[in-house]
């Protein structure tokens, strides 16, 4: 999990943000096959969530030492 935040930390502002975009259209992808009732990618969706929630903390702590 450290590896992960470390290369999370090591891409810019722009990638990450990016990333995100990339990383909701695949949630709601997610989300509507199981509403379908297809539940093939749960653990990836889960993981998804975890990295998406990294990259936001990534985000807000670089927003925080800019100030």
């Amino acid at each position: 999990m450290k590896a992960q935040a470390d290369k999370i930390r090591g891409q810019d502002e722009e990638e990450l943000k990016r990333h995100l975009q990339e990383m909701d259209e695949q949630i709601f992808r997610f989300q509507f096959q199981r509403s379908m009732g297809q539940m093939e990618g749960l653990k990836k969706a889960r993981a998804m969530r975890k990295d998406r929630a990294r990259i936001y903390t990534v985000l807000r702590e670089r927003q925080l030492e800019k100030k």
